[in-house]
């Protein structure tokens, strides 16, 4: 296994993370395969992984208060004993912070569960800029400074799937240890993109990326010119391999997330970890690489540069990234999980079926795009 600093903390992380969030389940999400999850984890662990990461959330439902995936690693540890060979990075559930004693109840809940003294890791979870406002109100950088000091957590960090401009913010509001981002080919410029990866770097945060795959996407839907151009490479190698080494090739990314929850997964995604050295693609194969990329371009629908002069929208509608969720379903011919983050990032009001077709946005617009045109074929195509 390779290893890489995680920023400025100086600490070595495995180049390949074990996400959590989607573990072996038996018929519901809540329930985990704790025979097949442990048999995962010791294998990973005996290879040399080293960092795992998971959430309040993961692995729980709708009516559940919190998710199964803490309490199995808790078990898991006090099992083995092997808890001082790992990272363990866990996030707080930022959504349910409704006043100041709940940080704290919250981060005392998840080491109850977790069975642990304290946590490697511990992340702001999925941040957005009006949410963000209101943590700051309720202190939780005091909060951050006092969990540190009684030894409760190590590092700090949070992660986002906000755009470049608030994950700057961000950075710039707290002395963070890390920050965890989602990150592949296709993501240089949608969410925080490689300006914001770069600008966390450049402030000495470690950098963990999520959804290398796009939700597994770039695996299990690969459009024919797309496969017809890895096929044609000088080298053999599978998507999931491309994908992967894209990432690694990257000095500034500590480390790579991947939720496998097969052996199979595990020991391809292990494999391809062995070459995942910083800088290693030749020149040849990142003109490979941006060739895919031009093709995934080519099935853009809305040639939207996303400057921002139809906002703000009187109905609330979030223009540019409706058309960017419109944009990243056609590049990738399915609209199933990208439909799911259209769902989950956007409030009620922002999507595309609230439009009243004002026109005001038209006369705004710098490119002449028929956006109210443009906005039905986003409720056609993501609606329910």
């Amino acid at each position: 296994m390779l290893y890489r600093e995680m920023g400025k903390t100086g600490e070595k992380i495995s180049i390949l993370g074990f996400g959590c969030m989607r573990l072996p389940i038996m018929g519901t999400y809540d329930r985990i395969d704790v025979e097949k999850a442990t048999q995962l984890l010791d294998y990973a662990l005996e290879e040399g992984i080293n960092y795992l990461d998971t959430a309040y959330p993961y692995h729980s439902t709708e009516t559940s208060k919190g998710g199964a995936s803490e309490v199995f690693l808790g078990d898991y540890f006090t099992e083995n004993d092997r808890r001082d060979e790992v990272y363990l990075a866990t996030k707080s559930p930022t959504w349910l912070l409704e006043d100041e004693q709940d940080m704290d109840r919250f981060l005392d809940e998840q080491l109850k569960r977790l069975k642990m003294d304290y946590i490697d890791f511990y992340l702001l979870h999925s941040l957005k800029e009006k949410q963000w406002y209101h943590l700051e109100d309720l202190g939780v950088f005091e909060f951050l400074d006092s969990a540190i000091s009684d030894g409760r957590i190590k590092y700090t960090g949070f992660s986002t799937h906000d755009e470049t401009d608030f994950v700057k913010e961000v950075v710039d509001s707290y002395q963070w240890d890390m920050c965890q981002i989602q990150y592949n080919y296709l993501d240089e410029n949608i969410q925080a993109g490689s300006d914001g990866l770069q600008y966390a770097a450049g402030k000495g945060l470690g950098v963990a990326i999520m959804e290398p795959l796009k939700g597994g996407v770039l695996a299990d839907y690969v459009p024919q010119e797309v496969q017809n151009i890895w096929d044609g490479a000088p080298v053999g190698r599978t998507p999931v391999e491309w994908a992967l080494r894209y990432l690694w090739n990257i000095p500034e990314i500590s480390v790579v997330l991947s939720g496998m929850n097969t052996m199979e997964q595990l020991q391809e995604n292990l494999k391809i970890a062995e070459e995942g050295l910083s800088k290693s693609l030749t020149p040849e194969e990142m003109e490979i690489m941006d060739d895919v990329k031009q093709v995934y371009q080519g099935k853009i629908s809305v040639e939207c540069s996303r400057c921002g002069y139809c906002m703000p929208c009187p109905s609330g509608i979030n223009i540019p990234r409706c058309f960017s969720y419109l944009n990243q379903a056609e590049m990738l011919e399915d609209y199933s999980e990208v439909k799911n983050q259209y769902y989950f990032m956007l409030k009620d009001f922002e999507r595309a079926g609230n439009c009243l077709e004002c026109g005001l946005c038209e006369e705004l617009c710098s490119q002449n795009l028929p956006i109210r045109e443009q906005l039905r074929n986003v409720e056609k195509k993501m609606g329910n």
